[in-house]
């Protein structure tokens, strides 16, 4: 499988993905079934998908994407990924930096898992397929069908929110190579105003310690202005106490005011220079394995 060390995650295609050797078919009728009362993420709706219901998400029972493409701009040692992005979101973060996906603006496809499957395989050039969003999460049934099509040999990377449920990391081990995670917040306070999400930090601490248990495990954590003691120093600290030999952090700094982040007076302004630097230090002498 992939390696892991300071300055590089390998995922090469000449080894077997994950879901080579997973029972896709059980997989599929497993997850249609939590369709008929919807619990893939921790918002647990517990409607009927398969009749089209509708719950937080507004997925329903098709495949939605906005856009795929050979992707350059992730982390170094991903790309080129082929990228594709799920419409719509299981949060609602007031500062999103891909907003016109996660809150359904933009114009979205319905894709028939075999055709899907056709334009990943016409992309086998890729070092690996990247599930994302908006947030994969509500699609996995159909993103099982689609891999029950493919041919090529790429490995999956699932690029989440990480607010999925339990029973969701349970099938994801079956054919997820690399979790590319987004660790938002740790207070839950933060988490409720600018993402409107409940017990936030018990439910992406789990799964974030299964995840580092399954497979290989790469953190983004996209900084927040005003927001290093409350939820950048924790996430590095539990970082650094329970995943430090398991993961990679991607300590970012790219954040814009997007979105509705206007209305909040916190976050309604750039990242400055001495916060990152405070949050690279930190990382540093925490002696996390990261990179930014």
């Amino acid at each position: 499988m992939a390696v892991l060390d300071k300055y590089n995650l390998i995922v090469e295609k000449k080894q077997k993905p994950k879901f080579r050797s997973a029972n896709l078919n059980k997989l599929i009728t497993k997850t249609q079934k939590i369709l008929k009362s919807c619990t893939l993420c921790e918002r647990k709706c517990q409607i009927n998908r398969l009749d089209n219901e509708k719950g937080y998400c507004k997925v329903g029972n098709h495949q939605v994407v906005t856009s795929y493409f050979t992707h350059f701009g992730e982390e170094p040692f991903f790309v080129p990924s082929f990228t594709i992005f799920f419409w719509s979101c299981t949060l609602a973060c007031q500062f999103c930096q891909n907003w016109t996906i996660s809150q359904r603006v933009e114009k979205a496809v319905i894709y028939k898992p075999k055709h899907l499957a056709e334009n990943i395989d016409k992309n086998s050039h890729c070092k690996n397929i990247n599930f994302v969003g908006g947030e994969p999460t509500p699609y996995i049934p159909f993103i099982l069908q689609t891999l029950s099509h493919v041919s090529s040999n790429l490995p999956i990377i699932w690029n989440s929110n990480f607010y999925m449920s339990e029973q969701t990391m349970g099938i994801l081990k079956s054919f997820v190579d690399v979790y590319l995670s987004d660790w938002k917040f740790w207070s839950n306070k933060c988490a409720k105003r600018l993402c409107g999400v409940e017990n936030y930090q018990e439910i992406i601490k789990r799964n974030h310690l299964i995840a580092a248990k399954q497979t290989d495990l790469v953190i983004r954590h996209l900084m927040l202005p005003n927001h290093f003691e409350c939820c950048t120093k924790p996430i590095l600290e539990f970082i650094s106490n329970n995943l430090k030999n398991k993961a990679i952090l991607n300590l970012m700094d790219q954040y814009r005011p997007e979105y509705r982040a206007s209305e909040h007076e916190d976050i309604n302004q750039r990242l400055s220079k001495e916060e990152f630097q405070k949050a690279k230090n930190l990382a540093s002498d925490l002696n996390i394995n990261f990179i930014t």
